[in-house]
């Protein structure tokens, strides 16, 4: 995972009011809850006194309690309560839980992992061109693979004939012109596709395609959000939400504004929301096979030119791993 960004981790309506929600994030155990004016907020899933998970205690008011010897810690993890020294004996500051930051705007809640976010760093990114005249409907699947590895597929225009042979990419499209990709800014990727059925042409470069586009591409913003613009009235948004090592959780949202009235617009949102998952589906059955589980620079892959999405991808993510590892800022390529 790549230290010290804004990762969706979850969906708004999975932390419940005066309950602890335990999941795996990011190859750690944290419990999320919600305080009494219903900010979110995040520890890690151990007490600072004998290691017990603290989602098996309660939510006291604003306090989490552990369910072994009843400490109770705030939401920045700092300790509150140690019952047997009673109730006004000073808490020593080690028994701290280490707290993720966390953020909650459209519909997911964000955590900034890593060190303690800098100052003035902000709230984190979701679409601009999304706002409340869309509705949507989201289903979670579980992935064996790393998020990165999720991301790249949703950046690869180069599979969608086979993989997706019955349902997107039906046609035969097999030749891929480019595609484009445009930076906006340091950390947000644009991807034009521009396949074709192989008639024996030879594919155009990137530099070769020249604008204006089309208005159909794909937006990818680091960490871990994509949104497939098919229309204006019309999106897909995915957050690869990492687990683990191995595993990861597909957020898979389907975005429309064209039905408007509330109920039918319910009613539609739940009915297409199955062909989104079947084509997730093809992908996760082949991506799960990819070996090594994560992406990188080096990892005995041979690229070609219609993977020059993922090979921005893997390059960008890299310069952030290691800005995060020394502080710099290197100059972005383009």
């Amino acid at each position: 995972m790549i230290p010290n960004q804004w990762y969706a981790v979850l969906e708004s309506r999975e932390v419940r009011p005066g309950k602890l929600l335990a999941v795996m994030r990011m190859g750690e155990r944290l419990v999320f809850a919600r305080e009494s004016s219903g900010r979110v907020f995040c520890l890690r899933d151990r007490c600072a006194h004998r290691g017990a998970a603290l989602s098996a205690g309660k939510l006291l008011g604003d306090r989490v309690q552990c369910p072994f010897h009843g400490f109770r810690y705030d939401s920045s993890g700092r300790g509150r309560l140690i019952p047997a020294n009673g109730a006004n004996a000073p808490v020593p500051a080690r028994f701290k839980v280490v707290s993720y930051p966390a953020f909650e705007a459209h519909g997911f809640v964000w955590i900034w992992w890593g060190e303690g976010p800098p100052a003035g760093i902000g709230e984190p990114f979701f679409f601009e061109d999304i706002d409340s005249s869309f509705s949507y409907r989201t289903a979670v699947d579980p992935w064996d693979t790393h998020y990165s590895r999720g991301i790249e597929n949703q950046l690869d225009v180069v599979h969608l004939p086979f993989v997706h042979h019955n349902t997107i990419g039906r046609g035969g499209q097999t030749l891929v012109n480019g595609p484009v990709v445009e930076w906006k800014g340091r950390d947000r990727m644009i991807v034009r596709p521009f396949n074709a059925v192989d008639r024996g042409q030879v594919p155009l470069k990137p530099a070769d395609i020249a604008p204006p586009y089309p208005a159909f591409h794909l937006d990818f913003r680091f960490p871990n959000l994509w949104q497939n613009w098919i229309a204006e009235s019309m999106r897909i948004v995915a957050a690869f939400v990492p687990v683990d090592d191995e595993r990861m959780l597909l957020y898979l949202r389907f975005y429309q504004k064209f039905v408007r009235v509330p109920g039918l617009r319910a009613i539609f949102n739940r009915i297409f929301m199955p062909f989104n998952l079947i084509i997730a589906h093809q992908d996760r059955r082949i991506v799960a096979t990819q070996r090594p589980r994560a992406s990188g620079l080096n990892i005995g892959e041979n690229l070609v030119r219609g993977d020059g999405p993922i090979a921005a991808y893997r390059a960008r993510r890299q310069e952030l791993i290691e800005e995060a590892k020394t502080g710099a800022k290197p100059s972005r390529r383009r």
